[in-house]
Order: C-alpha cells, then sequence, then structure tokens
C-alpha cells in the first residue's frame, strides 16, 4: 500500500473519530487534537507548516473546517485532504440529522435543553484549548508573543475590528521578513 494512502486512511480514522466532538466552535475547537496528531505524533507537518495551514484557512471565506483540509493536503496529498474532508462532514452531519428527527417528535425536548446548556461550556474550554495551542506553536520568540497579547488586548479591552488586526499582523510579517 502507498505510503499516501496510508497517511489518507490513519486522517480519516482519526478525523471521523474526533470529528463528533467538534461542538459549539467546530472544527477550529479541534484544533489541538489535530495538531499533536499530525505534527506531534506523526511529523507529517512541522508546527510552522500547521499555523500556516490555520491561519490561511481563517483568513479565507468559507467553512472553518478548510484547515484541517490544506493540514491533510500538506500531510498526504490529495487523497488526505479529501478523506479529512468526509471525516468532518459526514459523522457530525448523520448525528445532527438524527437528533433533529428525535427533536421534532417532541419527547426529547428537556433532555435537548440541558444537552445545549451542557455542550456550550465544553466548547468554551475547547476554545480556550485551541487558542493556548496555537499560541505555543505560533509564538516563536519576545516579539511574536507581544503580538499575541497585543492581539487578545485589542479585541478584547478595545475591540478593534478583526480585519484590521489581520491586516497588522500581515503588516508586521512582512516588515519581520523584510529584515531577515
Amino acid at each position: 500500500m502507498s505510503q499516501q494512502l496510508l497517511v489518507a486512511w490513519a486522517i480519516f480514522k482519526y478525523f471521523c473519530a474526533i470529528s463528533m466532538m467538534a461542538v459549539g466552535g467546530g472544527v477550529v475547537s479541534l484544533t489541538p487534537q489535530i495538531y499533536r496528531f499530525v505534527v506531534v505524533e506523526h511529523h507529517w507537518l512541522q508546527a510552522r507548516g500547521f499555523v500556516a495551514a490555520f491561519s490561511i484557512a481563517q483568513a479565507a471565506p468559507g467553512p472553518n473546517f478548510l484547515f484541517a483540509t490544506l493540514v491533510a493536503l500538506q500531510a498526504g496529498g490529495v487523497l488526505a485532504a479529501v478523506a479529512a474532508t468526509l471525516a468532518l462532514v459526514v459523522p457530525p452531519a448523520a448525528l445532527t440529522l438524527l437528533v433533529l428527527m428525535v427533536r421534532l417528535r417532541g419527547r426529547a425536548r428537556r433532555l435537548m435543553g440541558l444537552l445545549r446548556f451542557s455542550l456550550s461550556h465544553v466548547a468554551v474550554g475547547m476554545m480556550l484549548a485551541t487558542a493556548l495551542s496555537l499560541v505555543g506553536a505560533a509564538d516563536t520568540g519576545w516579539a511574536t508573543a507581544a503580538l499575541t497579547g497585543l492581539t487578545v488586548l485589542a479585541l478584547m479591552r478595545w475591540n478593534v475590528h478583526p480585519l484590521v488586526l489581520i491586516a497588522c499582523g500581515a503588516l508586521w510579517g512582512l516588515i519581520l521578513g523584510l529584515r531577515a
């Protein structure tokens, strides 16, 4: 069996399993698990390539799971990208349809309310883990750590629009790149 097929199969199995945890924040909340699997465990990508794929996908319009498709593309080619995309879309979609069918019957309204309440807290925790994972992978020195801190401060304290911050980050990277 070819190496690309083995990588695609491994990605498909793993992403199917974790896709059922994509609660609230969507696939972005799975970033720490995907990072650990692709970068730390299998060494299919370096941290820098992972962060680049995440950044590109988040800056581009479209669904949030595009970063996983880009990561899989770098790790194992087109077949792995297709496998990752299917694995991240099909299981949660099937579960959503099943829950919707049960909910429409009206029998489980209280259970659905409790589930929604509980999962909202899980989603917040997973988003925090995602942020910490990306900061650890992206901050390679004091300058990038300062930029991360300033970005969080600008978003939380001064309510600066994210597009302004993305443009500032791109300009910062361009300046640092020209100096190197």
